[in-house]
């Protein structure tokens, strides 16, 4: 035992970086649940309690719930192709997963957990929602004055975009180490 402690002692970072891996992938495994099952959730009780095209205020004028079956993308772009998009939510997934050998920053695996759970909640839907597998229609129902009608994978979505645009700029790169644009370009000059 106590040789244990004695080569814990010396070499600290060889006991840290499981857990916390272990840590920051719980992290990204929570928020990536909890976003998917929120989505689901949400959506099933919009379809199981409102008919399509009805709206209800909320916090008017602010905020109505306003059920659409979204059968493009944002702002209805691209009903034609539906099956491209399902094409990219797979890859995207693809990509999270095969990202996270490198995580080792507890903002990434937020980021990461709700891009992945959104990517998800929306994908859920074009695979198994009318009219087919693969190009089914996506349930939106939030409605802000003057913008898209969205859901809660398109808001985990939207929050991880914003988190991860925040990390580049400050130049926190996915293994948690941290860059700086003179470190990039190899020079003092900015």
């Amino acid at each position: 035992m106590t040789d244990d402690l004695a080569a814990d002692a010396a070499h600290p970072a060889s006991s840290s970086p499981r857990p916390r891996r272990a840590v920051l992938l719980s992290v990204f495994a929570g928020l990536a649940v909890f976003a998917y099952v929120f989505d689901q959730l949400t959506k099933l009780w919009v379809t199981s309690t409102m008919v399509e095209g009805e709206r209800i205020p909320v916090l008017p004028p602010l905020l109505h719930w306003y059920y659409i079956r979204n059968s493009g993308a944002a702002f209805s772009i691209g009903e034609k192709v539906t099956w491209v998009f399902t094409i990219i939510m797979v890859v995207v997934a693809a990509a999270i997963l095969f990202q996270l050998r490198k995580l080792g920053s507890a903002w990434w695996a937020l980021a990461l957990g709700l891009l992945f759970g959104g990517a998800l909640g929306n994908l859920t839907d074009r695979l198994f929602r009318d009219p087919s597998f693969g190009m089914g229609h996506v349930v939106d129902f939030i409605q802000l004055p003057n913008f898209a009608i969205f859901n809660i994978a398109d808001s985990a979505v939207v929050s991880s975009v914003v988190i991860i645009c925040l990390l580049t700029l400050r130049g926190i790169a996915l293994d948690g180490s941290h860059h700086s644009v003179e470190k990039r370009n190899g020079t003092g000059d900015v």
